[in-house]
């Protein structure tokens, strides 16, 4: 049985680096997600509870005040006692309303997702009703992870991933595309910019780049980091391709920093350094036995070792990554997401956050047993 020491109080562990854990009652904690709230105080989202796609996994928040050493206690956001709620995230709007949006599915079964808002005029002391802003639709789920970016012409971008079920077995990710849900009406109505050639992509984290966007992958098949671009303010999108950089099928997620550079968070690992293979994401709490690959050949790969948690920085638009600093190492054990049991070892779904004061937040998964916070020096990835 694994066990981790949670300080909640930040201290300075290593020249340039402070971290603490943020507290939280539950026994699994996951997909945290950093932002900056209108009052300047960081907010922090993650869901929570006995297991993922188990219906008690709810969304729970923090926040830490400027100055301040400890989060505070985590407060519980949502609940539904049919669907398992997953991968919050925050938006504050061009108004200084703070969005809080996410997932909601039944069992493990990602087809079946919606997304639901909440809404807050005080950063996040109070929120308003519980919202559904995007449907169940008949065979497929949609999904969320990454921030919402707003364009040059005032457009909200959402990115999203269809999560769709095969047409025989129950979901695995085989299947799954990416898109952009665009607003032009501060979030009224939505239409859909479907990502080309994305089947194995999603997690798509959207950063501005000059006067192009840029777009960073998470990837099915656990080969590598995909990459696209688009020059009409996120409307249309180039095909993904593989970066340098590896992907092991976990959360990645992309900032542009104050100087230009682009940061990444990712685990530096891939298939190529699995010692075994899942059989899905979630065949250990049980449901309908995943269908057959398709008939492409590829398949989800699930089980790679999620570790280390790296930060990367590139200059020239994601097309190098010369600069790597390692976050946390270990052997990243995945082939479970027991955290009762404390079986799971990884490290994964990271979160960034740049303050005005130049700082590097970064939040991640601990083991599943915990949220870990870190705040660097952007140049501390270069030291």
């Amino acid at each position: 049985m694994t066990v981790i020491d949670k300080p909640a109080t930040l201290a300075e562990v290593s020249p340039g680096r402070f971290e603490c854990f943020i507290p939280t009652p539950c026994v699994q904690n996951h997909a945290s997600f950093l932002h900056l709230l209108p009052d300047g105080a960081l907010g922090c989202v993650w869901f929570g509870g006995t297991q993922e796609g188990i219906p008690d996994i709810s969304v729970h928040f923090s926040r830490l005040a400027p100055g301040a050493t400890q989060w505070t206690p985590a407060e519980k956001l949502s609940h539904d006692a049919e669907r398992s709620e997953q991968n919050p995230l925050l938006f504050t709007t061009p108004s200084g309303a703070l969005w809080l949006l996410w997932t909601a599915q039944i069992g493990g079964n990602q087809d079946t997702a919606l997304v639901r808002r909440r809404i807050s005029h005080n950063s996040g002391r109070t929120w308003g009703a519980t919202e559904t802003l995007i449907e169940e639709m008949p065979g497929y789920g949609t999904f969320i992870r990454s921030r919402v970016v707003v364009n040059a012409a005032g457009e909200w971008l959402l990115p999203i991933w269809r999560c769709t079920k095969p047409p025989a077995g129950a979901w695995t990710g085989d299947l799954d595309t990416s898109a952009v849900l665009i607003s032009a009406d501060a979030g009224t109505t939505w239409r859909e910019a479907a990502v080309p050639e994305s089947v194995g992509t999603c997690h798509m984290s959207i950063v501005p780049h000059g006067p192009a966007l840029l777009a960073f992958y998470r990837s099915r098949w656990a080969d590598n980091v995909y990459r696209s671009v688009s020059t009409d303010g996120g409307h249309s999108w180039s095909a993904p391709r593989p970066t340098e950089l590896p992907n092991n099928n976990s959360s990645i997620m992309a900032l542009t920093l104050a100087g230009g550079d682009i940061a990444l968070a990712f685990n530096e690992s891939s298939a190529a350094d699995a010692t075994g293979r899942r059989l899905s994401l979630y065949d250990d709490i049980g449901g309908d036995e995943p269908a057959a690959p398709p008939s492409t050949g590829r398949s989800a790969f699930w089980g790679a070792p999620r570790a280390p948690m790296t930060l990367a920085l590139s200059s020239d638009g994601g097309l190098t990554w010369p600069h790597r600093r390692n976050l946390e190492v270990g052997d990243g054990f995945c082939m479970t997401n027991n955290s009762k049991d404390k079986l799971n070892r990884e490290f994964s779904y990271p979160s960034l956050c740049q303050t005005p004061d130049g700082a590097l937040h970064v939040a991640y998964t601990y083991w599943r047993q915990a949220i870990k916070y870190v705040r660097v020096d952007a140049n501390w990835i270069k030291a």
